[in-house]
C-alpha cells in the first residue's frame, strides 16, 4: 500500500470483531516499526502487547477499580494543557460532540458520556491491547520519538489490514498498570493502543475528524 493512502485512510476506532491476530503478525509489526526516526538512536520505546487471559485480567482488574473511583489513580501527567486556548479548545470540542453523536449520546446524557470514556479501559474490545513506556528521565523530545513510533506502527497495522486507537487515557489508570506490568520503578505508562480488525458495521467507527486547511498552520518564507 502506498504510504500516502495509508495516512489519508488511518483512523482511530473504537469498536473491534472478536477476531484474534496472530502472534506471528504482532511480531512483524513491531519489527517493522523498530526502523522509526529516533534522534542519536536512542530508541525511548518499550511495549508491552497483551492478548489473551493476560489482557483479560487486566480488564476485570481496571473494571473493579473504576467501581471503587471513577477517576482512576489520578493522572501522571496532563493530557491537554490547563486553560486549553483557542482554536484548540473548540477543535476539541468540536472532535468529541461529533463522536457522540455517531452513537446518538447528546450532550446532557453525562453517564452515556462517562460509559464510553469507560470503553477505553477494555481497548474498545479489542483482541490487543499494548501499553507503550518509556524511561522518566527521558525529555520532551523522546517523547516526540516516541510519538513518532507509535505512528509508524500505525500505519504498518493499517497496511495490515488491522485496526488501531491510541490512548492517553490509560494515564488515568497508570499506578494499576505499573503493578499488573510490573513496571520498573524507573519507567512510567505514556500510552495505550487498542488493536484488531475494525467492526465496520458498527456507527462508531463511521467517524472521521476534519483538519484545518494548509493555511491555517502552514507558513511559507520566501523572501
Amino acid at each position: 500500500m502506498i504510504v500516502s493512502d495509508c495516512i489519508q485512510n488511518r483512523k482511530s476506532v473504537r469498536a473491534y470483531l472478536d477476531k484474534p491476530v496472530p502472534k506471528g503478525v504482532l511480531r512483524e509489526l513491531l519489527e517493522k516499526a523498530k526502523q522509526s526516526p529516533s534522534g542519536g538512536n536512542v530508541q525511548p520505546w518499550f511495549v508491552h502487547v497483551l492478548t489473551g487471559e493476560k489482557l483479560q485480567a487486566l480488564k476485570i482488574t481496571v473494571q473493579s477499580k473504576l467501581q471503587e473511583s471513577p477517576m482512576g489513580d489520578g493522572m501522571e501527567y496532563n493530557i491537554y494543557p490547563e486553560n486549553l486556548k483557542e482554536p484548540y479548545r473548540t477543535r476539541r470540542y468540536e472532535c468529541g460532540e461529533a463522536l457522540y453523536k455517531t452513537i446518538g449520546i447528546e450532550r446532557d446524557n453525562k453517564f452515556g458520556r462517562l460509559m464510553q470514556v469507560a470503553r477505553n479501559f477494555e481497548f474498545f474490545g479489542a483482541p490487543v491491547g499494548l501499553f507503550f513506556t518509556i524511561d522518566r528521565n527521558m525529555g520532551r523530545p523522546q517523547w516526540a520519538h516516541m510519538g513518532m513510533f507509535m505512528q509508524t506502527f500505525m500505519l504498518l497495522a493499517h497496511e495490515e489490514g488491522l485496526a488501531t486507537c491510541p490512548q492517553e487515557a490509560w494515564t488515568m489508570m497508570h499506578k494499576t498498570v505499573d503493578e499488573l506490568l510490573g513496571l520498573p520503578k524507573e519507567q512510567m505508562l505514556y500510552a495505550g493502543m487498542a488493536l484488531g480488525y475494525e467492526d465496520t458495521s458498527h456507527p462508531i467507527n463511521s467517524f472521521r475528524t476534519t483538519r484545518s486547511s494548509i493555511d491555517e498552520f502552514a507558513i511559507f518564507h520566501e523572501k
